[in-house]
C-alpha cells in the first residue's frame, strides 16, 4: 500500500477530529492542529502535533487538510474567513471536508477548487482513533485516488460514490436512518416504562433482538443507564443533519414522514435543552408534560 507523504493539518478538535489526528500520530504522520477553542489542542501537542493559531497557519506547508468542524457556519470561517485556508487563494494540497453539512455547501464553499473530497464519516470518536472509520468519498476520481493513503490509514473500508457531494448525501442518509432507529427504541422503551414493564429488561431484550441495529444496542446502553453525558454524538448535531436531510428531500421533491416526525422530536428536544447531551436524549421529548408546565 502507498503511503501518504507530508504533513497533514486537521481542523476542528471535536470528538472526531482529535480522533483522526491522534490515528494520524500514531501512525507516524505529522499533524498540524487547529480548533477554535486553543485548548482543545494541548492532548495532541503533547503526542507531537504542532498547534496553529489559525486556520492559515495550521495548513502552512500541508500536503492535505481535513476539516471536521460542527456546521456549515464553522467551515465558512475556516475555508473562507479571515486566515482562512482558501481566503488568500487556492491551497496547493488535498482538503479533505469530513464536516457534516449540505452537500451543496461544499460545493459552494470550495468555490471550484480542484483537489477537494467530502467525506461522510461512520464511527464515533473511538472508531476514529483506531482507524476503523467506513468512509464515503465525493469528488473526482483522480483527486479521491491521490488522497487514498491518506483516507486508508484513517478508515478500515472506503468508498468512492462520485461527485462531489456525494459523501455527503450518504453521510445524511445514514444519520436519517440512526435518528429514525434510536427515536423509535426511545419510543417503545417509554412506552413499555408507562405500561409497567421493567425498562432495563425491555432494553435488553430491544438490544438482543433481531429487529435491533448495532447502533440500538449500543444506544440501548446509554439509555438503560439513564446516561447522556460525555457525549458520543451531540444532539443538536443530529437534529442539524435531520434538518439538513429534510432540505435533501424537499428539494428532491419528496415527503418523508418518519424524517420529519423526527426532526420535529429532535428540534423539541434540542430546544429543551438538551443539545449538547448524546443524541439518546432525544427520549426527554417524549413525556407528555403535566399540566401547568411547559416544555
Amino acid at each position: 500500500m502507498t503511503r501518504h507523504q507530508g504533513t497533514v493539518a486537521v481542523l476542528g478538535l471535536g470528538s472526531m477530529g482529535s480522533g483522526l489526528a491522534g490515528r494520524l500520530l500514531d501512525q507516524g504522520v505529522p499533524v498540524r492542529v487547529w480548533n477554535r477553542t486553543a485548548e482543545r489542542t494541548e492532548p495532541l501537542t503533547r503526542a507531537g502535533a504542532v498547534a496553529a493559531a489559525h486556520p492559515a497557519e495550521a495548513v502552512a506547508g500541508t500536503t492535505a487538510a481535513i476539516c471536521a468542524v460542527a456546521d456549515s457556519d464553522a467551515l465558512s470561517t475556516v475555508l473562507r474567513g479571515p486566515d482562512g485556508i482558501l481566503a488568500d487563494g487556492p491551497y496547493p494540497g488535498s482538503l479533505v471536508c469530513a464536516s457534516t453539512v449540505a452537500p451543496e455547501e461544499v460545493v459552494r464553499l470550495t468555490g471550484g477548487f480542484g483537489s477537494v473530497l467530502d467525506v461522510g464519516m461512520l464511527g464515533n470518536r473511538e472508531h476514529a482513533r483506531s482507524g476503523e472509520l467506513r468512509l464515503f468519498v465525493g469528488g473526482e476520481e483522480k483527486v479521491f485516488t491521490a488522497g487514498l493513503p491518506l483516507l486508508e490509514l484513517l478508515g478500515k473500508e472506503v468508498v468512492h460514490l462520485g461527485v462531489l457531494g456525494s459523501g455527503m448525501r450518504m453521510k445524511l442518509l445514514l444519520n436519517l436512518l440512526m435518528g429514525i432507529e434510536v427515536q423509535a427504541m426511545a419510543e417503545a422503551v417509554e412506552l413499555a416504562a408507562a405500561s409497567g414493564l421493567d425498562r432495563g429488561l425491555v432494553l435488553d431484550a430491544i438490544a438482543g433482538s433481531g429487529f435491533a441495529s448495532p447502533v440500538m444496542a449500543f444506544k440501548s446502553r446509554r439509555l438503560a443507564a439513564g446516561r447522556f453525558d460525555r457525549p458520543d454524538f451531540r444532539l443538536r448535531l443530529m437534529t442539524k443533519d435531520l434538518l439538513l436531510a429534510t432540505g435533501q428531500a424537499d428539494r428532491a421533491g419528496l415527503r418523508l414522514p418518519l424524517l420529519e416526525a423526527a426532526r420535529d422530536t429532535h428540534v423539541r428536544a434540542t430546544e429543551q435543552g438538551h443539545g449538547d447531551e448524546d443524541c439518546v436524549a432525544v427520549v426527554h421529548a417524549l413525556t407528555r408534560p403535566t399540566p401547568g408546565t411547559h416544555t
